[in-house]
């Protein structure tokens, strides 16, 4: 299927000398992309770190891959050079950096990796200056209505079919799973890439040896998804300090398992700093409606600033809200710091929060719309109404990315 994240990476070939890095958790399609991008070129070269003969080339150096490709001959057009999963070499870092230096006018990079490119922190000298980053993230309800790139953030309502959105809804954003549709097809996938996960991915880029334990915190985060941290819970469930719970979190947010979001405290009076919300990558891991759907948003909203600040449209932020007297508002997304739209998630349509009214006035938010599963699509811009209005979530997603 078109993703939009494939007019993107041309997008950049085309214009930009800095190489591509394609982020974002196992199956999400970096590979994929990054061969239908490269195909459109009249050549293009792809190596994996997992294939044996291929590791050698990358640590025999760059002269080696570039021999390889017949980048040491004369050549009308620049070919497409793809390295896959390169960020598990020791010294992945000091390979691109000289690969880049001496070939950067011979060739165009694309660079992927299933974990954070950065979390490695063996290797040599940075690579300011010489990429850009996109994160890739599992299909979305924009992408699927209008998979093509615009030049601003908010793009006109379109509709996504029925069947489309059951299938979102019950087997999440994947492709593969989305496409199949098939409820054994899902479990057996999740279960193949949550083994791969701790038996590959976090067993051989970690030093962490309670590989079980680790298994159990991601168990237990799946059950309390959309809810906020509670530390010394987990800790006592795990059977490990708070200190070790912080930093395992972290690893399972480096390997895009799950993220989280801080609380927005700037101008709320009675505000309390609390402990961020977490969210998984894969909405169709959680089993209760409500948590699932707000979830959902979540990943949606977090693609969506991810996009905006990776395109360079400005400064984009994620948070929720929440005072010492409990009036929350699930999500506020910020543009250049200043609140920009607030966003309460509903299973069913419902009068309006009042929260919703109290935060638009404490932080000056332009918009603030209270997102319901069970509206159908209507054909209106949200972004046109100023005051908090009552909006299907079909609608206000497919206006994102």
């Amino acid at each position: 299927m078109k993703r939009i994240y494939q007019e993107l990476i041309c997008q950049h070939l085309s214009e930009l000398r800095q190489m591509v890095f394609l982020m974002g958790p196992r199956q999400v399609g970096k590979t994929t992309l990054s061969l239908d991008s490269a195909g459109q070129w009249p050549s293009h070269f792809y190596f994996n770190w997992d294939n044996p003969a291929e590791k050698l080339l990358f640590i025999e150096g760059p002269h080696a891959l570039a021999r390889q490709a017949g980048l040491d001959a004369l050549a009308e057009i620049k070919p497409i050079m793809i390295f896959d999963e390169i960020h598990k070499f020791g010294k992945w870092k000091q390979c691109l950096k000289g690969f880049f230096d001496t070939y950067e006018k011979k060739t165009k990079i694309i660079v992927t990796g299933s974990a954070r490119l950065n979390i490695y922190k063996k290797g040599g000298d940075s690579l300011m200056g010489r990429y850009f980053y996109y994160r890739i993230h599992p299909l979305s309800v924009a992408e699927i209505a209008t998979p093509h790139l615009i030049q601003e953030e908010i793009r006109a309502p379109a509709p996504i079919s029925d069947e489309d959105w059951a299938a979102l809804l019950e087997h999440g954003g994947f492709p593969e799973p989305f496409l199949q549709r098939s409820k054994t097809f899902s479990r057996r996938l999740r279960a193949m890439r949550t083994d791969q996960l701790f038996r590959e991915d976090i067993r051989d880029g970690t030093r962490i040896q309670e590989l079980g334990q680790l298994e159990l915190l991601a168990e237990l985060l799946r059950k309390q998804a959309a809810m906020s941290m509670d530390y010394q819970s987990l800790a006592k469930k795990v059977g490990v300090s708070i200190d070790t719970i912080r930093r395992w979190l972290e690893v399972l947010k480096s390997f895009y398992y799950c993220f989280s979001i801080q609380p927005w405290s700037k101008n709320i009076t009675r505000s309390l700093i609390k402990e961020p919300k977490l969210y998984l990558w894969d909405w169709s891991l959680v089993d209760e409606e409500g948590h699932r759907n707000e979830n959902l948003v979540a990943g949606h909203l977090l693609k969506a600033t991810h996009m905006w600040n990776d395109r360079g449209f400005g400064d984009y932020g994620l948070y929720y809200l929440r005072t010492k007297d409990r009036v929350e508002t699930d999500f506020l997304v910020t543009k250049n710091k200043k609140p920009w739209f607030l966003v309460e998630v509903k299973t069913k349509a419902k009068g309006l929060s009042p929260a919703l009214y109290h935060f638009q006035k404490e932080t000056g938010a332009p918009h603030a719309f209270q997102a319901a599963f069970d509206l159908p699509f209507v054909n209106k811009n949200c972004f046109e109404e100023k005051q908090p209005i009552l909006v299907p979530v079909r609608t206000l997603l497919s206006q994102l990315v």
